[in-house]
């Protein structure tokens, strides 16, 4: 496959792919796999409906990573597609998705990634998700993610999500099973800017005893965006959940912050933090004394916020 420029760009920019790495990967360009192959220890390829992709490790695999992007460059096209990973038993690798969308249209573009993840029994998964838009046209560039996620007894996993500019509508759903001794974290982290919309809605069902989960929220709402942050958290046995959302409101963008915390055992303990506020002029004042420009300021403070 020769790829354009632009895809190579795109493909940087949500998996820091600048060559076609060996192992594992497939990478999907406006609705058809282009690049596919599998690993000794990683299988990749269709799923049984042939709607999507089927990632399979192997039980014990260690300190590999599967690349599964995506990218749409065609102008206004829709696509969806259904994702299946199974980390197996004792397995420790990382999976690299993301989407990245060119548009230089009037007409919408979006993409609608809905992925099951099942980490079995034992099994340490690394999950980065980077979402990206860009383009000259005045089209909008939509991403729609669900993921279901189902940890076994003992597993571990650790899923960033990451909105990094230029997408001006997205639903983000996420929810989880947590079995026994098993942990999830999830870190989220995204910025809107003109009027460009974002809702987040994360769920966690913490249903093992002595599992624990964690949600840890960045975001930065500028212009006129708008964004919506829920999280629901439910122990049903002895647990700890734990939510932190923190906000950087500014111009006349609106943020909201809904939590949710259920407990149904009498030894499960959930706790949520929420903040919301503007830059603090102090910062702002110690940056520019330095000689930063106002602006160089405020990119500096939030890019290191949402670091």
């Amino acid at each position: 496959m020769n790829f354009k420029a632009i895809d190579m760009q795109l493909l940087n920019t949500i998996s820091d792919i600048k060559a076609i790495p060996s192992g594992a990967i497939n990478i999907r360009k406006d609705g058809k796999p282009v690049v596919r192959q599998s690993s000794a220890n990683i299988f990749v390829g269709p799923n049984s409906a042939n709607n999507g992709l089927l990632v399979e490790i192997k039980p014990g695999t260690r300190n590999e990573t599967v690349h599964v992007p995506v990218i749409v460059t065609q102008a206004g096209f829709h696509d969806k597609v259904y994702n299946t990973f199974i980390v197996g038993e004792g397995a420790d690798i990382t999976i690299i998705a993301g989407c990245g969308i060119h548009n230089d249209s009037h007409n919408d573009s979006s993409h609608d990634g809905i992925h099951e993840i099942i980490v079995k029994k034992g099994a340490r998964l690394k999950y980065v998700e980077k979402h990206y838009g860009e383009g000259s046209g005045g089209g909008k560039r939509i991403l729609n993610p669900t993921t279901n996620v189902i940890l076994e007894t003992g597993a571990m996993a650790e899923m960033e999500m990451v909105q990094i500019k230029g997408v001006d509508d997205t639903i983000r759903t996420t929810i989880a099973h947590i079995g026994d001794k098993a942990n999830l974290k999830i870190i989220e982290r995204l910025m809107t800017h003109g009027i460009q919309k974002a809702e987040s809605d994360i769920r966690l069902n913490i249903e093992g005893r002595g599992a624990s989960g964690q949600v840890i929220s960045r975001s930065v709402g500028r212009d006129d965006s708008s964004q919506i942050f829920k999280a629901a958290m439910a122990g049903r046995n002895e647990c700890v959940g734990h939510v932190e959302c923190d906000a950087i409101i500014m111009d006349r963008a609106k943020i909201q912050s809904i939590p949710e915390l259920i407990a149904e055992d009498a030894d499960a303990v959930l706790t949520h933090e929420a903040a919301i506020g503007k830059i603090a002029g102090e910062q702002l004042i110690k940056l520019m004394s330095l000689g930063l420009t106002e602006k160089e300021a405020i990119d500096t403070i939030l890019e290191g916020f949402l670091r």
